[in-house]
């Protein structure tokens, strides 16, 4: 047999990331904190870079204030198992409840799934006993709000937790989880059909007075500097704004420049490397702030109505919604959302916080909202209805939705099958 010599040549594509790409990449992901550490640091070791002092903006506060609005030294997850050890729970209460804030995310809010925290217990315990042990003891506990599962659950708990009115607690229930509202002009002109202007004027205004996340004054492994602003005009636009406030501005040193790429001097490769380098990191941070500010703004416009206390209800919107709106990879939109805040009338809020799934394909949805579908359905059936009959009813308003969706989220909100009801 003679073996015979082939030359064959292959297309291909291949990604090669290069260095100044992977930094780039990891400098989206910083928080503001480590970026205007990263920067102070760059300044100290690159002799191109320097301060731009005639452009820096003056902080509003000072050293003091700065101090003052340092972190506690008490997480939030040590302030809340301090108060687990002053309350009478049995053994499988307390592991279930460490398990539960050892989960919660720097807001205070718990965003995930209870099946999630069931398969972390290794199905000790069940969804049922976990959810419990949420609702009765860790939605019980200081700062009120805290353990909630969305931002209409932590209002809802807040204002529970205020002792207001009985009438005013029970429109406000009827505003958050009625799915019916989609803002709060809709829920206030048809509950002025059953109850007094005032009431509900009242139980609107402390809706939109709660703290949206209750857990940030505790938080101590950094502190939380928003990198955006939202700042409401006369006309009730929101205008979002970089904050430049105690953050460095650098420029390259001109004169050290023009001293490198004169040719009588033999600059060597090490400082042409230095000088590439800081023009490299002026680029990298412009671009960095813009992009951050490119979503915020995005997720401002969506999101206007919640922010600017028009409605309780976030708009589904998703990683790959925003990417494709703004043309940038989602992978980029998610190491931007990454450790970043906005100051927001409501107070800091994370931007990865503002965004919310769709269920539907066909239709925006939240898990939220489907959840509250699913229980006004339940709540007002004449004859028990199964999984696929509501399925069917909600396919009808096109919604587009498999049985074994409504069957997550029907044992979600802990409400049994149709025989067992």
């Amino acid at each position: 047999m003679a073996i015979k010599l082939v030359r064959e040549f292959k297309q291909n594509h291949q990604l090669s990331i290069t260095p100044q790409l992977k930094k780039s990449i990891d400098l989206l992901q910083l928080s503001r904190l480590e970026i205007i550490n990263k920067i102070n640091n760059e300044i100290e070791e690159n002799p191109f870079l320097k301060k731009d002092f005639d452009n820096e903006q003056i902080p509003n506060f000072d050293d003091m204030d700065l101090l003052n609005n340092l972190s506690n030294d008490l997480t939030l997850q040590n302030h809340l198992e301090d108060q687990l050890r002053d309350i009478k729970l049995s053994n499988s209460e307390k592991k279930i409840a460490q398990v539960i804030i050892q989960s919660l995310e720097e807001n205070g809010l718990l965003q995930i799934d209870l099946d999630e925290i069931e398969e972390l217990m290794e199905y000790a315990y069940s969804v049922k006993e976990i959810k419990n042990v949420l609702v009765n003891v860790i939605h019980d506990l200081e700062p009120a709000g805290v353990g909630a599962r969305n931002f209409k659950e932590t209002i809802y708990i807040q204002l529970n937790k205020q002792e207001i009115p009985t009438e005013e607690l029970e429109i406000a229930n009827k505003i958050l989880f009625n799915p019916q509202f989609s803002s709060f002009e809709d829920a206030e002109s048809d509950l002025l059909q059953q109850y007094s202007q005032d009431v509900v004027a009242s139980a609107l205004k402390r809706i939109k007075q709660c703290d949206l996340s209750p857990g940030l004054e505790f938080e101590s492994a950094h502190i939380i500097q928003p990198d955006l602003e939202v700042i409401p005009d006369n006309n009730q636009n929101l205008n979002v704004h970089f904050r430049k406030d105690n953050f460095p501005l650098i420029s390259l040193d001109k004169d050290l420049e023009q001293l490198v790429k004169n040719k009588k001097n033999k600059a060597n490769r090490e400082l042409k490397e230095k000088m590439g380098e800081a023009k490299w990191l002026i680029r990298a941070i412009n671009k960095r702030n813009e992009t951050v500010q490119n979503v915020g703004m995005l997720i401002c416009k969506i999101q206007a109505d919640f922010l600017s206390n028009k409605s309780a209800e976030l708009k589904p919107v998703s990683n790959i919604d925003l990417a494709r709106e703004l043309r940038i990879s989602a992978s980029t939109v998610s190491r931007i959302l990454r450790s970043k805040y906005i100051q927001t009338p409501k107070g800091a809020v994370s931007m990865k916080s503002l965004l919310a799934s769709s269920v539907s394909k066909t239709r925006k949805v939240t898990p939220m909202q489907l959840m509250e579908e699913i229980q006004k359905i339940i709540e007002g059936e004449r004859k028990k209805l199964s999984d696929q009959k509501i399925s069917d009813l909600l396919n009808k308003r096109g919604f587009n939705l498999a049985r074994r969706t409504i069957s997550k989220y029907r044992k979600k909100i802990n409400l049994p099958n149709s025989r067992n009801r």
